[in-house]
C-alpha cells in the first residue's frame, strides 16, 4: 500500500478531495473519494414478519437475528418469515446500535432493528466496515436510526474495486479476531468446567476430580469465610477533601474489578493522608463486591490498597492460600449474591458474608489447585492480550484506510 495521494485532486467546489492516508498501490492515482448521507445511500428492508422472543426456538433451519449482542439469538423453521433477497444485508440495532453483516437467509427477531440494503454506489461490506469505524454512540434507551441515517459516509468509486479491496482487507482481520475470540471463549469454558471438577458441589465435601497425591486425603472441612481470614469492609474518605485524592495509593471500587484475577490499576487513588482515613487491605487479599448491581465481582490486590464500602475483603490467615480463597469464592459468587435478596440496592453485609460456608482442603492441596488454575489463567491472559492487540491493529488500519471523521464531515 502507499500513503501517497494526489495533492491536485479537488472537489467541484474547489476544496481538496477526500483522501485516506493509506491506499493500495493500484489505487494511488485514483480519483478522490465521494461522500453522502447514509439515508441517501441505503434502502430499508421490511421483513415478512417479526418473531417475539417467546417464539425463539433453540434449534431450527434458519437463524433469528435481533439487536442483542449475540450473533444469532434463536432459530426457526418458518420459511415464510425469511429475509433472503439482496444478501448480504446490514442489521442495525435501533436501541443498542449493534451492527451485524448477515450473508444468509434469516428471520427478524422481536422489534428494534433496521435492515439496510445498499444502493449501487456502495458495496454493503464496505458500508459495514465504515459504519463500524464511525459507530453511533448509544444514548440510553432511545431510537438511534435517526442519528445513523444522517451520518456522512466517504467512499471511493465502486467501479474501481477499491471499496471491495478495503472491505476484504478489514474482513480478513475480523476473521482473525473472531478466531482468537473463539479460542479465548474455549479456554474460559474449559476453566469453568475444571473448577466445577476441582471444587465440591453444593452439599458435598469432596471434589469429583482430585490430584493423585490427594486421592486418599479424605473429605474437605466445612469452614465459614470468616474462618479463612479477617473480613474487612471498606470505607470511603470524604470526597470533599481534595487533599485525600490523587496520590499513589490504590483505592478500589467495583468498577476497577474485571474478569482478570489481579487488579493492576484503579480509577481513583489516594494520598497518604487519604489512605490514613481508610481500612488498609494487605496485598494478596480477596476483594468481593457485596453491595449494588455488580454484587459478586471478585479479584485480588497485588499491592496494599483501600476499598470503598461496597467491597468486603478477606485477608487470608496462614492456614489458607490466598489464591485458593480467590478461586473458591469465584466459584460461589452466585450463591453469595443470592443472599442479598430482591431489594432496590442488594446487599450482603459483613456478618452474612462472613458466615457463608464452603468446603476447604488442607493447605498443600489448596496450593496444588491454585498452581493448576493460575497456569490456566496465565494462558487466558496471554490470549486476551493477543485479542486486544488484533483489535488495536484493526482500529489503526481503519484510521489509515478511511479519511478522518473531521474530513468527512467538513
Amino acid at each position: 500500500m502507499s500513503n501517497k495521494a494526489k495533492a491536485t485532486d479537488m472537489k467541484e467546489d474547489g476544496q481538496p478531495a477526500l483522501m485516506p492516508k493509506l491506499r493500495f498501490p493500484e489505487f494511488r492515482d485514483a480519483a478522490g473519494w465521494e461522500s453522502g448521507k447514509v439515508d441517501e445511500l441505503v434502502d430499508t428492508v421490511t421483513p415478512p414478519k417479526k418473531f417475539p422472543t417467546s417464539n425463539y426456538a433453540s434449534k431450527g433451519a434458519f437463524p433469528i437475528i435481533d439487536q442483542s449482542q449475540t450473533a444469532i439469538c434463536g432459530w426457526t423453521d418458518d420459511h415464510d418469515a425469511l429475509i433472503q433477497e439482496g444478501l448480504p444485508l446490514i442489521v442495525f440495532g435501533d436501541h443498542t446500535c449493534i451492527l451485524k453483516l448477515i450473508d444468509r437467509p434469516f428471520a427478524q427477531g422481536a422489534d428494534g432493528i433496521k435492515i439496510l440494503k445498499s444502493r449501487p454506489k456502495l458495496e454493503i461490506s464496505y458500508l459495514y466496515q465504515f459504519l463500524s469505524y464511525q459507530p453511533v454512540v448509544m444514548e440510553e434507551y432511545k431510537r438511534h436510526y435517526s442519528i445513523l441515517k444522517e451520518k456522512t459516509v466517504s467512499f471511493p468509486d465502486s467501479k474501481t474495486g477499491e471499496q471491495q479491496k478495503i472491505a476484504e482487507c478489514l474482513s480478513s482481520v475480523d476473521e482473525l479476531i473472531g478466531a482468537q475470540a473463539r479460542k479465548l471463549d474455549a479456554l474460559k469454558t474449559h476453566k469453568k468446567g475444571l473448577m466445577q471438577q476441582l471444587f465440591p458441589r453444593e452439599g458435598e465435601t469432596q471434589p469429583r476430580l482430585r490430584f493423585p497425591e490427594f486421592n486418599n486425603a479424605g473429605e474437605w472441612e466445612m469452614k465459614s469465610i470468616g474462618q479463612l481470614g479477617e473480613v474487612v469492609t471498606g470505607s470511603t474518605p470524604s470526597t470533599a477533601r481534595a487533599e485525600y485524592y490523587g496520590g499513589d495509593r490504590l483505592f478500589v471500587s467495583p468498577a476497577d474489578i474485571s474478569d482478570n484475577r489481579f487488579i493492576e490499576k484503579t480509577k481513583n487513588t489516594l494520598t497518604a493522608l487519604g489512605f490514613g482515613e481508610t481500612r488498609p487491605i494487605k496485598a494478596n487479599s480477596i476483594l468481593f463486591v457485596c453491595i449494588g448491581s455488580t454484587i459478586g465481582k471478585v479479584a485480588q490486590n497485588r499491592h496494599q490498597c483501600a476499598t470503598n464500602q461496597q467491597i468486603n475483603s478477606v485477608v487470608p490467615n496462614s492456614d489458607n492460600s490466598d489464591g485458593f480463597v480467590y478461586y473458591a469464592l469465584s466459584g460461589i459468587t452466585d450463591k453469595i449474591a443470592n443472599l442479598a435478596g430482591i431489594h432496590a440496592v442488594p446487599i450482603v453485609n459483613k456478618s452474612l458474608f462472613s458466615s457463608v460456608e464452603l468446603a476447604v482442603p488442607e493447605l498443600p492441596e489448596q496450593i496444588r489447585i491454585v498452581d493448576c488454575l493460575a497456569s490456566l489463567d496465565e494462558t487466558i491472559f496471554a490470549h486476551t492480550q493477543k485479542l486486544h492487540a488484533l483489535k488495536t491493529h484493526k482500529k489503526g488500519l481503519m484510521q489509515q484506510l478511511f479519511p478522518s471523521p473531521e474530513e468527512v464531515e467538513a
